[in-house]
């Protein structure tokens, strides 16, 4: 029993592309009807883990910080984490940049600007709106549009002030309870994931009926090119894992199986968030140290995605032949990395980041809608990065907290049925 998920989502993910692919070509003129109902359960299913998130971060996050901050200290955790992030976006953003280049997309489509835009609703991408967005006008409104940076913000502030009130007066109530409420948003969660194979099936069997294998024979190049350079990036990221690690990594691999794969079929990090949590308390992280850390990486440590706008910027820029100075291309990929911090939780967010910043620096908008015809295919793949990204990351930072030995193995009572029991 304890891989029938796993081989339940592998299942319905080649169940979901064989019927996507015969509807899409037995059934065609009633395939937008088709697209339509598959969309729906998806939608429905996305609803659902949309519906745990904003409670299971502010949960975690006030519990780990309230729970073990005596232990290693909130701000040395916080700052090793955001070294991390920043060195491993400056890092893969590089890659992604030099393995472009290297490839030579996009070189000879000599595309000709067309009329009209992106087909993409953009707003300005400015470091003072990024800055801005990260603190909420209203917490209860962060909450209701799941914001994981604002729910984290808020929740950081509110953990560190129960933390003082709990040193003053021994015990808390709120803080035992917020505990609770961990325990049973686990329990809620792994009721939503028992469902994680519906989702898969429908999402994959949506996407293959709408387009068929056609994506495949235009832009075989470029997505060919670029699942040759996410290979490289999760080699590289394996690696680390093991440098840090051990033998331990290919634990941490079976271990989060389960949320790659749901991210790649959904193409959403946010459906593979409530499965990561336990995923990583069984691998041996301590819960409140994932708790304190996922919710940062997810908004901070985007590895797929940065790699990708990379890869795309340098595509349009030689797709459209323009002679852009390479100091021009490096500043472009900086703002495109400054601006991806706030993009969390945005539908399509790396593309919709494209679209609002190679624009400023001669690139025509209009070429964006290139990429929207196979970005289903490219956002599965950058999306199970960014999850192994993470996972990877928590690992390596939560060694030696309560709950996980130099090994990463858990010691007996440290797991709490609830965050395991229901996914099982």
């Amino acid at each position: 029993m304890k891989n029938l998920m796993s081989r339940l989502i592998v299942g319905a993910l080649v169940l979901g592309v064989g019927a996507g692919l015969v509807l899409h070509y037995q059934f065609a003129s009633s395939r937008e009807e088709i697209v339509a109902v598959l969309e729906t359960v998806t939608h429905l299913f996305l609803n659902l883990i949309k519906m745990v998130i904003a409670p299971l971060i502010f949960a975690t996050i006030v519990g780990g910080i309230t729970g073990m901050a005596k232990a290693t200290g909130i701000g040395s955790l916080f700052a090793r984490s955001m070294v991390w992030f920043v060195s491993a976006s400056l890092l893969i953003g590089a890659y992604g940049f030099l393995a472009a280049h290297a490839m030579g997309v996009g070189d000879g489509l000599n595309l000709t600007p067309a009329a009209g835009g992106a087909g993409i609703e953009t707003e300005p991408v400015t470091p003072a709106t990024f800055v801005e967005g990260l603190v909420p006008q209203s917490f209860i409104e962060a909450l209701a549009s799941n914001k994981p940076i604002q729910i984290l913000v808020f929740s950081m502030f509110f953990g560190v002030a129960l933390l003082a009130l709990k040193s003053a007066n021994g015990d808390s109530r709120l803080a035992d309870a917020i505990d609770e409420l961990t325990n049973v948003m686990l329990k809620v969660t792994g009721y939503v994931m028992a469902l994680a194979p519906i989702g898969v099936f429908t999402a994959v069997a949506a996407a293959l009926t709408a387009e068929g294998v056609g994506a495949f024979a235009t832009y075989g190049s470029l997505i060919v090119s670029f699942y040759t350079a996410l290979a490289g990036l999760w080699a590289a990221l394996i690696a680390v894992g093991a440098l840090f690690l051990g033998r331990g990594v290919l634990r941490l691999l079976a271990a989060v199986r389960e949320p790659m794969f749901i991210a790649f079929s959904t193409s959403s990090t946010e459906a593979a968030f409530p499965k990561m949590i336990s995923s990583l308390t069984s691998y041996g992280v301590d819960r409140r140290t994932t708790g304190l850390i996922l919710p940062l990486g997810y908004a901070f440590n985007i590895d797929g995605s940065m790699m990708y706008m990379m890869f795309s910027s340098v595509f349009l820029v030689n797709a459209y032949d323009i002679d852009m100075p390479l100091a021009q291309q490096i500043l472009m990929c900086l703002v495109l990395l400054v601006s991806s911090k706030g993009m969390a939780g945005v539908p399509r967010g790396a593309l919709v980041i494209i679209a609002a910043v190679v624009p400023g620096f001669g690139v025509p908008a209009a070429g964006v809608a290139l990429l929207l015809v196979i970005d289903q295919l490219l956002d599965m793949g950058r999306t199970a990065t960014n999850i192994l990204g993470n996972a990877v990351a928590v690992a390596v930072l939560g060694r030696g907290t309560t709950g996980t030995t130099t090994h990463g193995t858990t010691r007996a009572g440290d797991v709490p049925a609830a965050a395991t029991e229901p996914v099982r």
